[in-house]
């Protein structure tokens, strides 16, 4: 027999028989409690200088690099995370191909137009082409994307080969409840534009795109947000195959999260703000292991 749902409306709790949707992760709370228990989250910076604000976010994105190497999403040349410029919103800034993730700084990052030209950037300017086709097209199609990131990670790339999308079985995938799609095609290495506009069509208004047998892809509205999607559904990935194989080996498959529950779950979880706040931490720790290396 199933356990009642937190949220079934003949469960009382707190003196309250009205289930509460606001904090889907406390069952059977009060929506008078859950205010008060919630405190109220900072959101990222506001500039009224352009700018300074490109400063501040190329920063962030050298940053960024750093996390991604310390998480081992680096291999070789491949990978790469891009930055819409505050000034001139047509143009983007991305790492220049053959520097390690780890050591990049906020001078090594390059500018690029959607014409593949690139106007800025540090003494090597060698720019991915795969890196250009995909992100060129998800900014331009995404005007609301300031950050994108994709890289061939392990377990992205391992769940990528299987062709299909996340099960809802733990309180994380939530996140990406109707929110992450398949991008069900392999043509080699991204060197055509039509395959770049496919990938960010095939992305629409989501978060994130498996990408077949290729790699993981998010965007964000901040780098943060980005970045911890990244994060996340690599670890999701990671769960989802350490749990089917523990399933299929003793004859069952994964208990799935209802439909209801991860909607509601999402709501808290999977926002853009929650995004962001929920890579500060990875931020932080960052800044105080490299000092103000990446901001050279």
């Amino acid at each position: 027999m199933a356990p009642p749902s937190a949220v079934s409306p003949d469960h009382v709790t707190n003196g309250d028989s009205t289930p509460s949707y606001i904090a889907p992760h406390e069952p059977g709370i009060s929506e008078s409690k859950a205010k008060v228990q919630m405190p109220k989250f900072p959101g990222p910076p506001e500039f009224s200088d352009k700018y300074a604000e490109r400063d501040y976010l190329k920063g962030r994105l050298a940053a960024a690099f750093r996390i991604f190497g310390k998480y081992g999403f680096d291999e070789g040349v491949a990978g790469h995370l891009t930055l819409r410029d505050p000034v001139q919103r047509d143009t983007f800034w991305v790492n220049p191909l053959g520097v390690a993730f780890s050591l990049i700084k906020k001078s090594d990052l390059m500018q690029v137009d959607h014409d593949g030209n690139i106007i800025d950037g540090g003494k090597v300017r060698l720019l991915n082409a795969a890196a250009f086709m995909i992100h060129g097209a998800v900014h331009k199609a995404r005007p609301d994307v300031l950050c994108a990131a994709h890289s061939h990670s392990i377990y992205g790339r391992s769940f990528c080969s299987l062709g299909r999308k996340l099960d809802m079985i733990t309180q994380d995938s939530c996140a990406f409840y109707d929110d992450h799609v398949l991008y069900e095609s392999f043509n080699g290495i991204v060197l055509a534009e039509k395959e770049g506009n496919d990938i960010a069509a095939c992305l629409g208004d989501k978060k994130a795109a498996l990408l077949q047998n290729h790699g993981l892809l998010t965007a964000g509205r901040t780098i943060e947000e980005a970045v911890f999607w990244f994060i996340s559904l690599e670890k999701c990935c990671q769960a989802q195959l350490a749990a089917d194989a523990a399933a299929g080996g003793r004859g069952h498959e994964t208990v799935k999260i209802h439909d209801y529950d991860a909607a509601l779950t999402y709501k808290t979880i999977g926002t853009p703000h929650a995004g962001w706040f929920s890579a500060k931490p990875l931020f932080d720790v960052i800044e105080k292991e490299c000092g103000e290396d990446y901001l050279q």
